[in-house]
């Protein structure tokens, strides 16, 4: 066996023991959420539940499962999430797809000017102007349906667009030469070539635009006017504004941050089955597309 210095194996019992304390720091709102939704409402307000539950109980979990308002929102989230997920990943790949070609025509420029969207954003005015714009549109046309608006009007990411073409830049300039010379069309170099050989980086972007979507909060409470037609993050925002008011909903049998903790829960449920499947791609992914030889 290999003799390990001591300053070594300092360093790798430090960094191990660094990595248990953040992982169970990252861990520890999981637990707590749960233990908060399951608590009795005197425990909780009593501030007796720190990581395990204390008087469990399932009403806010019961709560829950029968307000529908909270279903339909649910569905309008799975809604977001899955076609602004493919259409923002299929915007994505398009432009990677022309940026990352050297005979593009002003394909500098066009690249400086995604960058500098990361460096200096636009602020908050110019995108709601922005987004005010495409839903007249959108009413122009007939098309009532806000979450489409969250769709389409929020389907670009400059950052993924970076990693993508990078990783694009990475394949084979005689493998491209080899299908073109066999008649592949443009989009069968895409989505037969390319995409098949970056499947890391594009599973690793298509999580972040996933999460993103699930997630998302702010521009869907400014520009979604149904309500019906919130996603669950607006909903369980709304849900503890009321709460937290004075003529907020009165509950007797739980504490009422009890309901907020069980819709919380159950939210992040879907983000973390998936998560597991898509992670092994997560390292690799960024690595290709974020490092360019």
């Amino acid at each position: 066996m290999k003799r390990v210095e001591a300053s070594e194996l300092i360093f790798k019992i430090l960094a191990n023991v660094f990595l248990v304390i953040f992982a169970l720091m990252c861990l520890y709102p999981f637990v707590y959420a749960f233990s908060a939704a399951i608590s009795g409402g005197d425990a909780f307000n009593e501030g007796k539940v720190i990581l395990l539950p204390v008087d469990i109980q399932f009403d806010a979990f019961g709560a829950v499962i029968n307000n529908k308002q909270f279903w339909v929102c649910y569905a309008n989230t799975l809604f977001v999430t899955f076609y602004g997920t493919i259409w923002a990943l299929l915007v994505a790949m398009l432009g990677a797809y022309a940026l990352s070609k050297k005979r593009l025509v002003f394909r500098r420029g066009l690249n400086f000017f995604l960058v500098f969207t990361l460096w200096f954003t636009a602020g908050l005015v110019p995108q709601l102007m922005n987004y005010k714009t495409t839903q007249n549109v959108f009413d122009f046309f007939g098309v009532s349906d806000d979450k489409w608006l969250v769709v389409i009007a929020m389907g670009m990411a400059a950052f993924n667009v970076v990693l993508l073409r990078n990783a694009f830049e990475g394949v084979s300039k005689e493998i491209e030469e080899a299908a073109t010379v066999d008649g592949a069309t443009e989009l069968q170099l895409l989505f037969k070539v390319y995409a098949p050989m970056c499947k890391a980086t594009i599973a690793t972007v298509t999580l972040f635009f996933a999460i993103s979507r699930w997630n998302g909060f702010f521009w869907a409470r400014i520009m979604i006017r149904n309500h019906y037609q919130w996603p669950l993050q607006v909903y369980i925002r709304q849900t503890l504004d009321d709460l937290t008011s004075e003529n907020g909903t009165v509950i007797t049998d739980f504490a009422p941050e009890s309901l907020i903790y069980a819709m919380i829960v159950c939210a992040i449920i879907p983000i973390i089955i998936i998560y597991p499947y898509i992670q092994k791609y997560f390292a690799k992914g960024v690595n290709m597309g974020g490092v360019k030889e």
